[in-house]
């Protein structure tokens, strides 16, 4: 296990579909571990889990495999290389005189965040639209997570949690049934960086609903205005290292943690954003056919996760604001063009992006400072 699940967390470019068909081909198709109308149910029940699916994917196989021992070493194999790798380049990129040809390659690759944020919104939007029962509920919903995304920052978890539970409240009123709805209270962390990290990354790992890029907004604000851990250039420079690296987005979490307290802190914002799918995997597992049949879940997911590719796609708005060279919006408008109709892939789009930035930057040409 240590050594199959190590080698998806190694070679596991190009996001949540790419590790989902890995562990597919590994625990379905080659060794027959489990069955494929088990590993697709699995699937279903945790795209209604908040955090990134295809780690708590690489947790569910492990359970399945050798129990609770085998979801530690499958989670933490899947885990560990991508995020050894993205410490050693958050080094690089936030050391305090980095080579210049390294700021550029930051640069171009960060330029074409918005354009990979827009895709990976845009590309939920079909899916999405086909579930949902209520179409005007749905587009509000979307439309006040773009807005969120857009203008409140930090904020944006709790548009999730109210659409979720608004959607909830409907379903039930139109079952004729009184809502019986436990409160839902905002947790806020202050005082000090590291809860004040603690609370980001936690935020990240239990309350992102909608994929990876959900992460984009629950954090930029936080880390670029509030709290000042990073630029708005080094913010997309974690983004952009996190979808160069193997291994879940969530990563990019641990280039923040980094920058706000070093390799201790970014050790612990992985283990905070981590531990939840590793708490709901080993206590929910054997309860996932109850949780994808509960209409409560369904609904509140219904409702936030219209919400979330909201705020994916208006994240492209704070990170398109966040560009300060000419050549970087030509940069993100060739991204958009190779993305979106090109079809061609992220990891393929973002080198190509830093490595314009490197041709730039060693031509002598201005480079955010």
């Amino acid at each position: 296990m240590l050594a199959e699940w190590g080698r998806i967390g190694c070679v596991g470019f190009g996001g949540p579909p790419a590790h989902i068909a890995l562990l597919r081909q590994l625990c379905v198709e080659r060794r027959r571990w489990i069955a494929d109308r088990d590993f697709e149910d699995a699937l279903a029940a945790c795209n209604l889990l908040p955090g990134p699916a295809s780690t708590q994917m690489a947790i569910y196989c492990g359970w399945r495999v050798r129990g609770p021992r085998g979801a530690l070493v499958g989670g933490l194999a899947f885990i560990v290389p991508g995020l050894l790798l993205i410490l050693g380049l958050a080094a690089i990129f936030l050391a305090a005189a980095p080579p210049t040809w390294i700021v550029g390659a930051g640069a171009g690759a960060g330029a074409a965040v918005a354009a990979v944020a827009l895709q990976a919104g845009s590309g939920l939007l079909p899916a999405s639209w086909r579930r949902s029962g209520a179409r005007v509920r749905w587009a509000l919903y979307l439309v006040a997570g773009i807005a969120a995304a857009a203008t409140v920052g930090p904020w944006v978890v709790l548009v999730l949690l109210a659409c979720g539970g608004s959607e909830l409240v409907a379903r039930t009123l139109e079952d004729g049934r009184a809502p019986a709805i436990a409160p839902l209270a905002a947790l806020l962390v202050g005082g000090g960086k590291v809860l004040s990290l603690a609370w980001v990354a936690l935020k990240v790992g239990a309350l992102s609903y909608g994929g990876g890029f959900v992460i984009i907004p629950l954090m930029q604000s936080d880390a670029v205005d509030r709290h000042h851990w990073l630029t708005d250039g080094q913010f997309l420079d974690a983004v952009a290292l996190g979808q160069v690296t193997p291994g879940p987005v969530t990563h990019t979490v641990a280039v923040v943690g980094y920058a706000a307290a070093g390799v201790g802190g970014a050790l612990l914002a992985a283990a905070v954003a981590f531990a939840p799918s590793f708490v709901f995997i080993l206590l929910g597992a054997a309860r996932f056919d109850r949780l994808r049949a509960d209409r409560r879940a369904r609904a509140f997911l219904d409702g936030a996760g219209p919400a979330a590719i909201g705020a994916i796609v208006g994240s492209t708005i704070p990170l398109a604001e966040a560009l300060s060279e000419t050549w970087q919006y030509l940069v993100l408008a060739a991204a958009a063009v190779l993305l979106l109709a090109l079809r061609r892939s992220v990891v393929t789009t973002l080198l190509a992006a830093g490595a314009t930035g490197v041709v730039v930057a060693v031509a002598g040409g201005p480079i955010p400072g």
